[in-house]
């Protein structure tokens, strides 16, 4: 069967707001898994720390499987230990956005985050070798390589899991342009990042938009929306299906996908029902075609 995946808040949202979330993620959304952690920033993890043992009691009391998410970039002595602190937990499982990750978790069972660049069978067979059991796929993969990967993980056990909706990660980098853009240094960032719940919108000459940035890491404007192709992905054996936590109704979102992976939604209405959840957001598919990232394709999973 396959499963429909919470990926872990990239944004700094406030406490509050991300309590609220994740009660309504846990009472309300159709998701199987969620993932939970800090990603982005290690300056940001401590305002989650007090709220995570309460979350994870929540969702796993509502059925649902929680997974503890590694950062993606690993530079300082604290990122280091908070690293691999997580890495020495036994349980719940942990996946792992960083190679300093694989160095603390050795060999021991772990899945391997979107951050990793799991873009061949190779890579999958050796990362499977070092106590992979599951592997989340990079955004821009199309779908040759999907399929291509898919089939590798499932001939090695491995469960494949592929972002089906959210803002595309782009790139991470050693400064935090969030905090240039407003006069300020990384280290003296007042937690500017907060202000923007969906990132801050970034836009051409011409005034028109084209990136996201969220602290150290850029992203996709438009959000990525696999809906119509989630039947072939599930075709090629993609066992997981990633939905990215944005400023929408995300209880929407899940049940949209959760319709046409059931069969109980017809795919038009399904579509419909995303587009009023994430209001005047546009949508995006141009990666899975082997084309540029932001563009919409409307063929869909014809092909």
């Amino acid at each position: 069967m396959t499963k429909l995946t919470l990926g872990p808040i990239a944004y700094h949202w406030p406490a509050e707001m991300r309590r609220d979330f994740y009660t309504r993620i846990a009472d309300e959304a159709p998701v199987d898994e969620v993932y939970l952690g800090e990603v982005i920033c290690s300056k940001r993890a401590p305002f989650q720390e007090a709220d995570l043992p309460a979350t994870i009691e929540r969702l796993e009391r509502a059925g649902k499987t929680v997974i503890l998410s590694s950062l993606a970039e690993v530079m300082l002595t604290r990122e280091r230990k908070a690293t691999a602190d997580l890495a020495a937990l036994e349980a719940p499982e942990i996946e792992i956005n960083n190679a300093a990750g694989l160095f603390a978790r050795g060999k021991r069972p772990h899945r391997i985050g979107p951050f990793m660049n799991a873009y061949n069978e190779v890579t999958i067979a050796w990362m499977a070798s070092q106590g992979a059991t599951h592997v989340s796929l990079p955004a821009e993969m199309p779908a040759p390589a999907i399929a291509a990967a898919a089939g590798a993980a499932r001939d090695l056990g491995l469960g494949v899991e592929v972002q089906v909706f959210g803002r595309a990660s782009l790139a991470v980098s050693a400064r935090c342009y969030h905090a240039r853009a407003h006069g300020r240094t990384k280290d003296n960032c007042q937690f500017v990042c907060e202000n923007d719940d969906d990132g801050m919108p970034l836009r051409t000459t011409d005034n028109r938009p084209i990136l996201r940035v969220n602290g150290i890491q850029t992203q996709s404007e438009s959000y990525v929306d696999l809906l119509p192709e989630t039947a072939r992905l599930i075709e090629v054996g993609v066992t997981h299906l990633r939905l990215m936590p944005q400023a929408a109704d995300m209880v929407a979102v899940a049940s949209a996908f959760r319709g046409v992976v059931d069969g109980t939604h017809d795919l038009l209405e399904a579509e419909a029902g995303l587009h009023q959840a994430c209001g005047g957001n546009s949508f995006s598919n141009g990666f899975y075609h082997g084309e540029a990232g932001y563009r919409r394709i409307s063929r869909a999973a014809a092909g």
